[in-house]
């Protein structure tokens, strides 16, 4: 069984703030099941972002857990970032969109191995 959304983007914004980072939640969502979108602002113009991976991304032999995947793979300018997550808004209102600032790229997101 997997953690309510509101409960994982809590614990996801802690971990952050025990780092020093500065993360916030720029767009609210559904609190049972919604999907989570994490922008890395770099702070120089680009960003990063993390979106849900794909199903085959899950391990069946694990228990069930959020996992992500980086698209695009490399750092793109934020307004290019943003326009890809007013379309994710638009297609799917219940996202969450979360927002952290960080010149390294820190992230503390288990990524899918491809």
């Amino acid at each position: 069984m997997r953690l309510k959304t509101a409960i994982w983007v809590a614990g996801y914004l802690r971990r952050c703030q025990g780092a020093g980072i500065f993360g916030v939640v720029r767009k609210r969502g559904a609190e049972e099941a919604g999907a989570v979108f994490v922008k890395i602002a770099l702070m120089d113009g680009n960003a990063l972002l993390f979106v849900p991976a794909p199903q085959s991304a899950y391990d069946d032999s694990r228990p069930v857990e959020r996992v992500f995947t980086q698209s695009p793979p490399q750092p793109a300018e934020e307004k290019t970032i943003d326009a890809r997550l007013a379309k994710e808004i638009n297609f799917d209102p219940d996202v969450w969109i979360i927002e952290v600032e960080d010149k390294e790229g820190r992230h503390f997101l288990d990524l899918a191995k491809s």
